[in-house]
């Protein structure tokens, strides 16, 4: 959690850019600071992790339960970038890439917004 915290208390220093893809999304989260630029490394893959081995992270995110609860109906690849990573994930399942999509757009609005964002978010 102390690492999210860090991503959202420097959301200003975090560039983000979203693709759709066909069945799903491509996308590249970035900071031009070193220290963010790591944190992001960070927490991408931990958050995979998290979803492979099913330790729910309880968080204020709409779509993350059920990307938790539906690990197996969507693929996941993550590539570290000299600033951060690109991420591809995608579904032959509809709803899944419905879900994968406002996920993405979810984040963007993290990135965009901070922790207000997600306050936000759940009162949706």
């Amino acid at each position: 959690m102390r690492t999210i915290h860090q991503l959202f208390a420097n959301h200003n220093q975090i560039r983000r850019t979203v693709e759709e893809i066909p069945g799903g999304i491509r996308s590249t989260t970035e900071s031009d600071s070193p220290e963010i630029a790591a944190l992001i490394q960070q927490h991408v893959p931990s958050m995979y992790k998290r979803i492979d081995e099913g330790r729910e992270l309880s968080m204020m995110s709409r779509t993350l339960p059920v990307m938790f609860r539906n690990a197996n109906r969507y693929q996941r690849k993550l590539e570290k970038t000299p600033k951060g990573v690109a991420v591809t994930e995608t579904s032959q399942a509809p709803d899944m890439v419905a879900v994968i999509r406002e996920h993405a757009h979810e984040i963007d609005g993290f990135v965009s917004d901070g922790m207000s964002a997600m306050c936000g978010g759940m009162m949706k």
